[in-house]
């Protein structure tokens, strides 16, 4: 693969949200980020990790493989404040030594704390707030990282299209809920969670995520809903998840599920059709929701769902 092209990661919230911090306490730091990977390599492009003066990181660049030899290379880095590109592989004499035996190769830029843009993190942890689109350089002639609004034109500097979490609006208080939450935070969603029936969505029942007592078509009405966003409904009651379907389907969402046997999907499809959707429209939804992995618990009910999520979310690949 040659050069260097344009490409799309998530934000690590984790990072950005720690490299502000240490920004802030003027704290030393190296940033490196995946720009290049060939094969099986176990991290894809744009994956960051941090490493502090002192050794501490947040995140990674790989399954665990080379992390410990670019800690090693991120202290020569910060002393010498110089960014450099490091290159890893099984074709390198050294690749057994840094444990990178999965068959593939990685290019990993580090880059001091110095030579990053000093509002960067503070740009994009505000633009991660915003659900905004946020793109950075690598530029490796310069040794530097910094935001930018336009795409290079040589192979010296590495694009990178840093986009939020993907959101998802699930519509019930349901106990595949309660497990469907956590596992969906743990892998990367941000949640918002709604039912008119106060009863059942609890702060107690749901603690730490964004609760709306609303109609479902009153609460989405509230946000910009974009392709960054999927939906589930878990409620199997017309008059909580419909109104939600209608908003949905009359939106870019990236996804959605509605759960239920296909004999309730049928009489779901014939209400939407005769409310006015069209028949391109209700091939969008996701029935019954999750993919077939013979769930039966509630708990392998939401595995299916997430494992459907991740799935359109990363596009079937």
């Amino acid at each position: 693969e040659g050069g260097y092209h344009l490409k799309v990661s998530d934000i690590d919230i984790d990072v950005i949200n720690t490299a502000h911090i240490w920004d802030k306490e003027k704290r030393d730091f190296s940033l490196a980020v995946v720009v290049q990977t060939w094969g099986s390599s176990p991290r894809q492009v744009g994956s960051m990790m941090l490493i502090r003066d002192d050794g501490h990181i947040v995140g990674s660049v790989s399954g665990g493989c080379v992390e410990g030899s670019v800690i090693v290379s991120a202290k020569k880095i910060l002393a010498n404040s110089s960014s450099e590109i490091l290159d890893f592989g099984v074709a390198d004499q050294d690749a057994w030594s840094v444990g990178l035996s999965c068959g593939g190769k990685i290019s990993v830029f580090v880059c001091p704390r110095k030579k990053i843009q000093p509002s960067l993190f503070e740009n994009l942890n505000l633009a991660n707030v915003n659900r905004d689109i946020f793109q950075i350089e690598c530029d490796f002639r310069r040794g530097e990282i910094y935001e930018s609004k336009n795409l290079p034109s040589n192979d010296e500097c590495l694009p990178l299209k840093l986009i939020p979490k993907a959101r998802l609006f699930i519509v019930g208080a349901v106990h595949i809920t309660q497990y469907l939450i956590p596992m969906a935070m743990e892998a990367g969603f941000e949640i918002v969670l709604i039912d008119p029936r106060s009863h059942f969505a609890t702060r107690e029942r749901f603690p730490s995520i964004e609760i709306m007592n609303d109609w479902p078509d009153e609460a989405l009405k509230k946000f910009q809903l974009n392709e960054n966003d999927c939906l589930v409904t878990l409620t199997h009651d017309p008059k909580i998840d419909d109104p939600a379907l209608i908003i949905a389907l009359n939106s870019p969402l990236f996804s959605i599920s509605c759960l239920g046997s296909r004999k309730t999907h049928d009489s779901r499809r014939t209400r939407l059709q005769n409310r006015g959707i069209s028949e391109g429209q209700l091939n969008r939804i996701n029935g019954p929701a999750g993919l077939d992995i013979n769930a039966k618990t509630p708990a392998e009910i939401a595995v299916s769902i997430l494992a459907e999520l991740i799935k359109d979310w990363r596009g079937g690949a």
